[in-house]
């Protein structure tokens, strides 16, 4: 349990992108960014 925790902690910290304080453009640009690296790191 505690290795899920800290994998998932990990994965939720590049997915927490603040959405309250920035523009729609803006958290799309960055959560855009966010999917594509790790597109990258599963392929």
């Amino acid at each position: 349990m505690q290795k899920f925790a800290f994998v998932h902690a990990s994965i939720g910290n590049h997915f927490s992108l603040e959405r309250h304080l920035v523009s729609r453009q803006l958290y799309k640009e960055r959560h855009s960014a966010v999917l594509a690296g790790w597109r990258n790191i599963a392929a």
